[in-house]
């Protein structure tokens, strides 16, 4: 997807919008409420990348918890934070999406920090649970504060910019990190920690002040109040519900270059450790580059429905890459990696814009907190699948465990279009007017 964004579009994703969220060459937002949540976002995600390196490290070597104890509480309090996307999502719709994201991100900050206190099992457990959970309840709900604050004709593309300053906050917040690695003092690792409580509890100030797009404004006296069967429609929304589990088989994907290639690397591969940190970093960059032009083509159903189609069978020759890496001296095995990591990139962009798409258009207008928070909940639940299930294929059963993970990909992708379909034959309440 190299064409530029005014120029006739080409590959499966094809009918671009007129309408622009960013300036030319898509570096500066042009809508003041984009520049607002881009401050936002770059204050969260410099914390984040601060944070992510070494936050294990903090709990067994610092505070001296047992590794295994502390994947189990991760994997506790993420279970919390997928469970508590729903009503989180209902609360926005009753209270206000940007009022209950603060309380998220505050109460988010708050637990973060608590971090610097703990001197047990029992406390890390508490603080953990609280922070990972209030963190990945409020996935659901950020989407429905961009609902609330974005021009529904760019929030797509708006939602592209923003993860391309995610990707980039995060990568130099990562560089932060890596010093208090390699510092590996007890007062580095409590730095890095405060200030990635800080960026929790600015943007939890700031988002407040988020202005309301016009359309949000005639629609929230009405959500707040609506009937109690819509309140909740989405988790009875069958249709939905197939999309978002498909959109979540395809978030699989994300842990591939977190976890799995890593492990891959080292185990299978004759390629250098260091190959990870290469692939993570292409993946960073090419995300930085294609997600905005990419999004620009993929802001309507069509055209979303087709990029999450390309998504899947995009994945299935990543992994092909990916297992052919096996026993092949280092050179090849590298070149082999690095294919399917860019494949894998394009697959990425097109899943995501796609799968943003359609969790706005196919969401009943009324009560887009619950509908964001269920389709916050797929992703999280898929994410969190993810390193278990790359882990028991992949990993263990080698070119066989690719190929499982490869049909896996091609069928979610495939049926994203009959799902579609499926939703498209309820009623004429879908989707949100500009």
């Amino acid at each position: 997807m190299t064409t530029t964004p005014d120029s006739p579009a080409s590959g499966p994703v094809a009918d671009a919008r007129p309408e622009r969220a960013t300036r030319a060459g898509g570096l500066l937002p042009a809508d003041p409420a984009l520049r607002r949540a881009t401050l936002l976002t770059v204050v969260n995600s410099l914390g984040n990348g601060l944070y992510f390196p070494l936050g294990v490290l903090y709990f067994t070597r610092i505070v001296g918890l047992d590794a295994t104890a502390v994947g189990f509480g991760m994997t506790v309090a993420g279970l919390v934070g997928v469970v508590a996307g729903v009503p989180a999502g209902r609360a926005a719709d009753r209270w206000g999406a940007r009022q209950v994201g603060a309380l998220l991100w505050g109460g988010t900050g708050v637990a973060t920090a608590a971090y610097v206190l703990v001197d047990s099992y029992a406390g890390f457990l508490l603080s953990v649970v609280c922070a990972t959970g209030l963190q990945m309840a409020s996935r659901g709900v950020q989407g429905a504060i961009y609902a609330d604050v974005l021009p529904a004709a760019t929030r797509v593309e708006a939602r592209a910019y923003l993860r391309m300053v995610t990707n980039v906050g995060i990568g130099v917040g990562g560089v932060f990190g890596a010093v208090a690695l390699q510092l590996d003092t007890r007062a580095a690792y409590v730095t890095a920690i405060v200030l990635n409580a800080l960026s929790f509890l600015g943007p939890a100030l700031m988002v407040r002040r988020l202005p309301l797009a016009p359309h949000a404004r005639d629609r929230q006296p009405h959500a707040a109040h609506a009937p109690a069967a819509d309140r909740w429609r989405a988790v009875r929304d069958l249709p939905y519900l197939a999309v978002t589990v498909l959109n979540a088989v395809l978030c699989v994907q994300y842990t591939l270059t977190e976890v799995g290639l890593p492990l891959w690397i080292v185990e299978r591969t004759e390629a250098p450790r260091w190959t990870a940190a290469l692939l993570l970093i292409v993946n960073c960059v090419l995300v930085a580059l294609l997600q905005v032009r990419v999004a620009r083509r993929a802001s309507q159903v069509p055209s979303a429905v087709r990029a999450m189609t390309w998504a899947g069978p995009l994945l299935t020759a990543s992994c092909a890459a990916y297992a052919v890496s096996a026993g092949r001296p280092a050179v090849w095995a590298v070149l082999a990696l690095a294919v399917g990591a860019v494949v894998q990139v394009l697959a990425e962009v097109l899943s995501a814009a796609g799968g943003w798409t359609l969790g706005y258009e196919l969401a009943d207008a009324r009560a887009h907190g619950v509908y964001q928070g269920v389709f916050g909940a797929g992703m999280s639940a898929g994410m969190m699948a993810g390193p278990a299930l790359v882990t028991v294929t992949a990993i263990q059963h080698g070119r066989v465990g690719w190929a499982v993970l490869g049909v896996l990909f091609a069928a979610a992708g495939l049926a994203v279009r009959p799902a579609v379909r499926w939703a498209g034959r309820d009623g004429d309440w879908r989707g949100e007017p500009a």
